[in-house]
């Protein structure tokens, strides 16, 4: 006879992960409020809040802002197959899984896209995009400001210039990077900017906000044919979450709660105090593996992703050993690489809410403790001791400059 199921009861995790991140005990509240219809009057003035926050995080003024009800890769869905017909040209830059996942929906949607890479671990160089755009009508050029998979930061100026030069949208993937590093969609008039709510946002995963510039709507409108999507299609998704909320689907009414809350406390803290506790955290943590050893994937400081640290797995560590035992003996989630960097790297995440001094020393501590066990030689307390010499090290020039 089968046994009754027992009440639902997770472990506690610290989420040092790629995402999900933990979140705010407050976005837990939010999400645990009564539930409403989501044609209600008072959800449709949520709505609207949500979607002022959206706005200033992603810094923009566009009328087509809101989240969609799907995962970070269906907003890169939306991008590409609103912006592509069959026929259409266009080129992803692509330098990780998550970069190659929108070339190969461009591929679906019967395009022709151009694939221009660079190896795991750098950016993709804009003249290689530059010449591969020669003599062609390019409709859009994607890529990922920060690439999840390798933790590789990719500077979006030089392709708005690109873009400008042949007359393409330009979309960009700030799945990894908004909220954390320094974005204004206006000022650097991105034309498609989606993202994922369970990473430097940090709330529950489940929803992809996404913003898109006049530009890209007058494209959308002069479509010969429609969306191959019709969930994705953001033409008809809009009249949801424009003045009208005509009905399109029914959202996570308890999602939408908890990622307005989540917004809410980053607009609380402020982008640009957020942006730099992002990437003190990261100098710090950073400090800390070199001083242990360890190697990182990216090795120029200008192309590191300040949410993703991709750490070399060293010689004769076993990979998945190290991040068992994190795991069962700390309760320290990281990822392992997957895709061409499957067993050589370890991801570690600090984003959003988990970007914390506490939970770096924290895991720098368990860490060291680990990698001794699994017969890694450390320095005594090496990680930890330039970890807090990199944090005096910025509050020291911060109290100068003041």
């Amino acid at each position: 006879m089968t046994q009754p199921i027992g009440e639902l009861n997770p472990p506690v995790r610290l989420m040092l992960t790629p995402g999900p991140s933990s979140i705010d005990p407050r976005v837990y509240r939010a999400m645990a409020t009564p539930l409403v219809g989501h044609m209600d009057p008072w959800f449709k003035g949520c709505m609207e809040e949500t979607q002022i926050l959206m706005r200033q995080i992603f810094q923009t003024e566009n009328r087509v802002t809101m989240p969609l009800s799907a995962s970070g890769s269906g907003g890169i869905e939306a991008s590409v197959l609103n912006s592509l017909e069959e026929g259409d040209e266009g080129i992803v830059a692509v330098n990780g899984v998550f970069s190659e996942r929108m070339y190969e929906i461009g591929i679906r949607a019967s395009s022709k896209v151009i694939k221009v890479e660079a190896p795991y671990g750098k950016p993709v160089d804009p003249e290689d995009v530059r010449r591969a755009a020669k003599g062609k009508k390019i409709k859009i050029i994607g890529l990922a400001h920060g690439e999840t998979s390798t933790g590789v930061f990719t500077g979006i100026e030089a392709y708005r210039k690109l873009a400008d030069e042949v007359g393409a949208l330009l979309v960009v993937d700030t799945v990894a990077s908004l909220a954390a590093v320094p974005l204004h969609v206006d000022r650097e008039r991105i034309d498609i900017c989606f993202s994922g709510s369970q990473k430097a946002i940090s709330a529950p995963p489940g929803m992809s906000p996404i913003t898109v510039s006049p530009a890209a709507e007058e494209v959308f409108r002069k479509r010969k044919t429609k969306v191959q999507s019709w969930y994705f299609d953001l033409t008809t998704a809009m009249n949801y979450w424009g003045k009208d909320r005509l009905y399109h689907h029914t959202p996570p009414i308890s999602l939408i709660f908890a990622l307005r809350e989540a917004m809410r406390l980053v607009l609380e803290e402020g982008l640009e105090a957020r942006w730099e506790r992002h990437r003190t955290n990261q100098l710090a943590l950073i400090a800390g593996l070199e001083a242990m050893g360890l190697d990182l994937l990216v090795t120029n400081p200008a192309d590191r992703l300040p949410t993703v640290t991709a750490v070399m797995i060293p010689g004769g560590v076993d990979d998945a050993k190290v991040r068992n035992q994190l795991l069962d003996e700390f309760n320290i989630e990281i990822a392992g690489g997957f895709g061409a960097v499957k067993g050589k790297i370890w991801r570690v995440g600090l984003m959003g809410y988990c970007s914390q001094k506490a939970n770096v020393l924290l895991f720098l501590a368990a860490f060291e403790k680990v990698l001794l066990d699994q017969g890694f030689r450390v320095p005594s307390g090496a990680g930890v001791g330039a970890a807090i010499r990199s944090y005096s090290q910025v509050e020291t020039a911060a109290a100068v400059s003041r």
